[in-house]
């Protein structure tokens, strides 16, 4: 793949490229999945493992930083695997991005009415049919049908208006974390922290418990991959677009633990617990209705989530449909 003109407008700047990865990593994890987090390597733990596998993706970032910066291309790892491996390798990469990025996309298409039931229990009207035990309504296919249009009306819009819209979500998402760490700090117990900040008894099983979350949270750090799909659209230094993708990772690594670190100040264990096993199971959100003493207020870290789950949906959009266009460019013009 030869170096290029570029055909695209450079229109995205350095803080649309930091919301685009750091809105993407985010998402909606931390609304759903802190329980768990906290269950499987205790709070202290749960963090040091987030902090472990950013370390892990940091260097992955570092890699993509560079090979961006050399290989400013639109496709991104398409660019990258078609220099190293030939046009069978990267036909091979290529799909399997493309196929991972689409695969995001109904799994948010189905989690976004999913979280709006959280919220409304009666949203769910006209009852379909059912899979493997999960009733389908025709309010449930509604919701995920439309904004799937809508989303790809954004992004056909172009880049800039997927970038805005990004903006706004993540401001939202970031938002509803720090509203959650702030009220935890003020109004939590230090007492629930030490009741749980590891889980095992000795050093050792410590140890394995940290890493046991630490081998997952590379599916929650995925999002900074996008940045190369679209290098052709920025207008940023290129020595800047790497540092830039550096950051999102960094902040992203800091968010989840201080996310992890202030449910453990609202909750304890017995409460995580009880939450996990309730009917919901968003313990996040009970963690910020107890810290503000208000129901009304675990629907704000809801919000937050429903964000997360469309900022997401909006990054592999993107970086789908310019790895598929680079592709395309490669093997089927001229």
């Amino acid at each position: 793949m030869e170096q290029k003109s570029s055909s695209f407008d450079k229109v995205l700047s350095s803080w649309d490229i930091l919301v685009i990865a750091f809105g993407a990593m985010i998402g909606w994890g931390w609304v759903v999945s802190s329980g768990s987090w906290i269950t499987t390597g205790g709070v202290l733990g749960a963090a040091l493992g987030f902090v472990i596998g950013g370390i892990m993706v940091f260097f992955v970032g570092l890699t993509y930083a560079e090979l961006t910066s050399a290989m400013p291309q639109c496709g991104g790892e398409h660019v990258f695997s078609h220099r190293a491996m030939g046009p069978i390798g990267s036909f091979v990469c290529t799909w399997a991005i493309v196929l991972g990025y689409a695969s995001v996309a109904c799994f948010e298409a189905c989690a976004l009415p999913t979280i709006v039931t959280f919220l409304y229990p009666d949203f769910l009207q006209g009852y379909l049919y059912t899979v493997e035990g999960f009733d389908i309504y025709a309010s449930w296919l509604a919701v995920a049908i439309g904004v799937a249009i809508l989303m790809t009306y954004v992004n056909i819009r172009g880049v800039k208006a997927a970038a805005k819209l990004q903006t706004l979500l993540t401001v939202i998402i970031a938002g509803a974390g720090i509203l959650l760490m702030v009220a935890s700090a003020i109004n939590g117990d230090s007492a629930n922290l030490e009741a749980q900040m590891f889980v095992g008894d000795d050093g050792f099983s410590m140890l394995k418990t940290t890493l046991a979350v630490a081998v997952m949270t590379p599916f929650f750090f995925i999002g900074f991959d996008v940045i190369p799909q679209a290098a052709e659209e920025i207008n940023v230094e290129l020595k800047k677009i790497g540092k830039i993708l550096i950051l999102s990772v960094v902040l992203s690594v800091v968010f989840y633990a201080l996310v992890i670190i202030a449910v453990g100040l609202a909750l304890s264990g017995p409460e995580i617990l009880a939450a996990e096993d309730s009917a919901g199971g968003l313990v996040t959100a009970d963690a910020m209705a107890k810290v503000m003493n208000s129901q009304m207020m675990a629907k704000v870290i809801i919000i937050g989530g429903m964000c997360g789950i469309v900022t997401s949906w909006n990054s592999f959009l993107m970086g789908g449909s310019r790895a598929l266009y680079s592709m395309a460019e490669s093997y089927m013009v001229p």
